[in-house]
């Protein structure tokens, strides 16, 4: 049984703390349908497991979060985490940078395998539904199933939420688990319709928060 003394105090998140953000957001997206998608049970195209009593699919979903994490958002985003979640936002005017470059695309292909492609697809689907305005994108934000209610993706998402105010601008997302809308919509988020993924994948819901706005109270 994993330790339930946290803390839900946003931390900055840096380089070495990638194997452990790895392993909380395996942990909070193991039943989001997109990451199922991705990642169908069974053993992957590549041995990422670290000995033989972990599980092969966590493995690679906690790889995926650690090299998308060290490649990408930890140089170009701004990255937060409590003892058991994290969150990856892209700030306004770091889109472009905050995209894989070669060498990421590669691991990413070996760590995903067979369903590589339908990645490449779903993300150039997803590109296509962002705002032209300018904005913060929340990348991603995940809390380890264990400690729900402690209000560690709260915290984060206040945290994050904040910033964005501070420079008045609208924030932006996308998420695919159906059972998390109410919460964005808490937070003042509202759907701004549906996405069906290439490929057979997963409906995504794209979802935008005016700058300031939907503060609930208390929060």
């Amino acid at each position: 049984m994993r330790c339930m003394s946290m803390t839900n105090m946003p931390k900055p998140a840096m380089i070495d703390e990638a194997s452990r953000i790895g392993r909380i957001l395996a942990l909070a997206f193991d039943d989001d349908p997109m990451m199922r998608w991705f990642f169908p049970d069974g053993p992957g195209a590549a041995d990422v497991a670290d000995g033989p009593g972990e599980d092969a699919r966590e493995a690679r979903l906690a790889r995926y979060f650690s090299t998308i994490f060290t490649r990408q958002y930890a140089h170009h985003g701004v990255c937060e985490y409590t003892d058991a979640a994290a969150a990856f936002w892209v700030p306004p005017g770091a889109a472009d940078k905050a995209v894989p470059d070669a060498a990421t695309v590669e691991e990413l292909s070996v760590i995903l395998g067979d369903r590589a492609p339908l990645f490449r697809q779903a993300a150039e689907a997803a590109a296509g539904e962002g705002p032209p305005e300018p904005h913060w994108y929340l990348a991603v934000i995940g809390a380890d199933p264990a400690a729900q209610g402690q209000g560690h993706g709260a915290a984060l998402l206040r945290s994050g939420l904040a910033k964005a105010d501070e420079t008045g601008l609208p924030v932006y997302l996308e998420s695919s688990k159906p059972a998390n809308l109410p919460f964005y919509e808490h937070f003042g988020f509202t759907v701004l319709g549906e996405v069906q993924l290439p490929g057979g994948g997963p409906t995504l819901w794209p979802m935008r928060r005016a700058p300031g706005g939907g503060r609930p109270a208390g929060a």
